[in-house]
């Protein structure tokens, strides 16, 4: 059994409404534009109250980094709230960096992205005999922008190593040209990455029978 309870935001008893602050009323969240910056010039929000955004300590964290050098030390760098590693550490963990497909659609349009995709068999499954096709992988790419991944998924073991490191590579640009020119540590999980070749439009079978 899987408990995804989130968090509540408790901001409606906090003095919010006295300044002119807006906050999302149906689950008390804060909207802010790029900055952090709420409706009102002077108040900044960050982390898990932030309406739309992503609910990790880590993202605060950096967000809260990012915002006091804004503000006091002169920089211009803003968060990343899209190319964020996460994962999902249930049983068979899963991570993903970037986009999901459904939001790259929206966001490109279908007939601009190209979606690789292929499922694999970790080695440490061939001597137990689990299923080889039970762990899936797959990247997301703007054919505008020279085949930038914008969107990473992978369901397997340790996918929160792989996201972790791929998540570096996708904030320098990762496209599926650098991705097809990098080799393989062999056997892992993190190498279909780099050995990817069939597309959901094409609708080929991604079945494996073997290793």
């Amino acid at each position: 059994v899987l408990i995804a309870i989130g968090r509540d935001a408790c901001t409606r008893n906090i003095g919010l409404e006295t300044i002119g602050v807006n906050i999302n009323e149906k689950n008390g969240k804060v909207p802010v534009n790029d900055e952090e910056q709420t409706n009102v010039p002077y108040v900044y929000a960050i982390g898990d109250i932030l309406d739309g955004k992503l609910e990790l300590t880590p993202v605060a964290i950096q967000a809260g980094k990012l915002l006091a050098r804004r503000l006091y030390g002169g920089s211009s760098i803003k968060c990343d709230y899209i190319n964020v590693p996460t994962t999902v550490f249930t049983p068979l963990e899963y991570g993903c960096c970037g986009l999901a497909e459904e939001k790259a659609i929206e966001e490109y349009g279908k007939q601009n992205l190209e979606v690789y995709h292929s499922l694999f068999w970790p080695l440490e499954w061939t001597v137990p005999g689990r299923d080889n096709n039970t762990c899936y992988a797959k990247i997301i790419c703007n054919k505008h922008d020279n085949n930038r991944v914008v969107g990473f998924h992978v369901l397997g073991p340790n996918a929160g190593e792989v996201t972790q490191g791929f998540a570096a590579a996708i904030k320098c640009g990762l496209t599926k040209e650098l991705l097809d020119e990098t080799i393989g540590i062999h056997p892992t999980c993190a190498e279909v990455f780099t050995t990817m070749d069939i597309t959901k439009a094409s609708g080929q079978d991604i079945t494996q029978r073997g290793c």
